[in-house]
């Protein structure tokens, strides 16, 4: 295919980087047996730090980021996948190592595509995208653990961002109640309507001073902060109950102590939405596509136009985004 697309692309020299709108060609993509044709793509934490010089997220450059993508398949030369089927691709090296999602085109290995469920739209598949994806992990690794809407509240931290409000209403959905902790005191309204039924201020679980082992809170938690605030969390979990992490903002830190874990029982769960199995991602998907689709979902983004990209990508590194932002590829086609 000589005809050009469009993708953003993202360069780093000794002297220089930057993040521009370039014309591509299939020849430009990396090697991967399934090329797709994007619709949507989204923005998280990680494509901001795609877009900053000292992100320390991708790899090597010329990269175009974008850690997931839903589309159709454009052409494969894996008998699983035919011309037209609508897949989603969400992490692995996707937009990292290997040209990502904010491109009209892109080529990835057999082995990272998911077939889409029937009852998701590509718009609702980037809606959930790698943050969705990682809130029903983090869910699907709690109830594993045990808990279930009868074991008591479920805190989730980071609640205004996109892994944070997708395990709200999530959770919500699932017939939990959720206390949702932000730092941003604009966002109660929101946070109420997907789901929420008590709102406390970041303060609240994060304190000054973290005890060892404190009150008995929440039987569960949703953390994609982790740090001191991960800390905090533990101490104050109930006996038995369990704590998913899935993120750093907060710090790689961890200043807790052995008490929650020997004298409560308490579980600390990594999630891992990277290189999870295929098998347990296809679950997921199907899971989100039923018992874990919001009936709100269309009220919990904003759709961006391709050429927006760049201003929001800052805009989540700034922490400006509300819940999940999503990006057109494909226009008016």
């Amino acid at each position: 295919m000589s005809e050009r697309f469009k993708a953003l692309v993202v360069n780093k020299t000794e002297t220089d980087f930057s993040v521009n709108m370039e014309s591509i060609c299939l020849d430009d993509l990396p090697k991967g047996d399934v090329t797709i044709r994007v619709h949507y793509s989204s923005v998280n934490f990680k494509d901001g730090l795609a877009g900053i010089p000292d992100g320390k997220i991708i790899r090597s450059y010329p990269m175009v980021p974008g850690i997931d993508l839903a589309g159709t398949v454009h052409s494969s030369n894996n008998p699983r996948f035919l011309k037209g089927d609508r897949v989603i691709v969400t992490s692995y090296e996707l937009g990292v190592a290997h040209h990502g999602g904010y491109s009209e085109f892109a080529r990835v290995p057999s082995e990272w595509v998911v077939p889409m469920p029937d009852n998701l739209t590509f718009k609702e598949a980037m809606i959930f995208g790698t943050a969705g994806f990682t809130a029903a992990l983090s869910i699907q690794r709690l109830e594993e653990n045990g808990l279930t809407p009868a074991n008591g509240p479920v805190l989730v931290t980071g609640a205004s961002g996109g892994v944070g409000s997708m395990a709200i209403a999530m959770l919500a959905k699932r017939g939990y109640h959720v206390i949702a902790s932000t730092g941003k005191d604009s966002e109660s309204d929101y946070l109420k309507h997907i789901g929420a039924k008590e709102i406390i201020s970041r303060a609240d679980v994060l304190p000054e001073k973290i005890s060892p082992l404190g009150k008995q809170r929440w039987a569960g938690a949703v953390d994609p902060v982790g740090g001191k605030t991960l800390a905090s969390i533990l101490s104050h979990t109930q006996y038995g109950g369990a704590v998913a992490v899935s993120g750093l903002t907060g710090g790689v830190d961890v200043p807790t102590s052995v008490f929650p874990f020997i004298l409560r029982g308490v579980s600390l769960l990594g999630i891992d939405s990277v290189y999870c199995s295929m098998e347990l991602r296809k679950t997921l998907w199907n899971r989100m596509a039923a018992d874990l689709k919001p009936g709100l979902l269309e009220e919990m983004y904003n759709e961006i136009e391709f050429k927006e990209l760049p201003e929001a990508l800052s805009g989540i590194i700034q922490g400006k985004l509300r819940g999940r932002t999503i990006v057109n590829i494909i226009g008016k086609d």
